[in-house]
């Protein structure tokens, strides 16, 4: 049964730092394109990062780029989302996907506030 789970959200004051972690299992990591996404409160879910398999290719939605990192340890079957210079509207739930099996995490709370 696949399975993500995420890890490393909590609570960071503007222009702090987290690192969201996700480990799979259940299927063959390696293989498959990973993504994370984000919904704040009242807001559509959005596209925050995409890598593909082997790593080397990426993608960031508007919100991210220049501040976000996503990276891939396909031993460890894990993805990972650096966040730097966060700002209050970045506050949401992260959750991490495999778009091609549409798999969804259940998701990790990311508040930021003074």
């Amino acid at each position: 049964q696949a399975q993500l789970v995420e890890s490393g959200g909590g609570l960071v004051q503007p222009g702090g730092s987290l690192r969201l972690s996700c480990l799979a299992s259940g299927f063959i990591f390696s293989a498959y394109e990973m993504a994370y996404y984000r919904q704040a409160p009242g807001k559509d879910r959005e596209l925050v990062a995409h890598i593909n398999s082997v790593g080397n290719r990426k993608k960031y939605g508007d919100s991210a780029k220049g501040r976000f990192t996503i990276s891939r340890d396909n031993a460890k079957k894990t993805v990972s989302l650096q966040m730097n210079s966060l700002k209050p509207e970045d506050t949401a739930v992260y959750y991490c996907r495999v778009p091609l099996l549409d798999y969804w995490g259940q998701g990790t709370q990311v508040t930021v506030s003074p």
